[in-house]
């Protein structure tokens, strides 16, 4: 298999951690954040959205968004519970994910890391964008007080979604340490045999 990937890309880190606990085995090929001059012609007839992470798998067929290649690769899994609610649970996770969480924590921090642009460029809507990550994990928050994972007894999808761009929101200014429940969650998850860095 061959992944498109970003290695600051919080999105393409999903998929290559699951493919780590997973022991999946797969060829890789960076694409800049920045510069997406050449999108069209390197995953035009791969991935409609011109978005990575895009995977081919071995038969040639390809499948682009995070949260379906995770979701293609994690079921029959130990990540994918057998129960229908808490399945739809981890749906819900991750769909709380890519509409509140990451659009607000993910996109600050490539403003002030990775655009290498200034400031300034985003002050009419950097506010906004802080106030609503804040809101995502002000709710992740009061989700995990008194709990061990997302959904039921262990790691699931949901962890692996949410992890990728909440133990990296820092980058962003967001502060983590307000978040004594998000901070023991984020140890665990890290801890978890199998683990990769978003570096690796």
């Amino acid at each position: 298999m061959f992944l498109y990937n970003s290695q600051v890309s919080g999105n393409c880190y999903k998929v290559r951690l699951l493919f780590a606990h997973l022991g999946i085995e797969y060829e890789r090929e960076e694409v800049s954040v920045e510069d997406r001059s050449n999108r069209p012609e390197l995953l035009g007839g791969l991935n409609p959205a011109l978005r990575v992470p895009t995977l081919v798998l071995d038969d040639g067929r390809s499948l682009g968004e995070s949260g379906a290649i995770i979701w293609f690769f994690g079921e029959r899994t130990r990540f994918v519970p057998d129960d229908p609610f808490e399945r739809a649970q981890v749906l819900q996770w991750m769909f709380f994910e890519q509409y509140d969480h990451e659009p607000a924590i993910a996109v600050v921090r490539f403003w002030l890391r990775y655009s290498g642009r200034p400031r300034e460029d985003f002050a009419d809507r950097l506010d906004e964008r802080v106030a609503a990550g804040y809101r995502a994990l002000d709710a992740l928050e009061r989700h995990l007080d008194g709990r061990s994972w997302l959904v039921g007894d262990g790691t699931t999808l949901a962890d692996i979604a949410l992890y990728a761009y909440t133990h990296v929101a820092d980058e962003g200014g967001f502060e983590l340490d307000r978040y004594p429940a998000i901070g023991a969650w984020l140890e665990r998850v890290a801890s978890e045999p199998g683990h990769v860095t978003i570096d690796a």
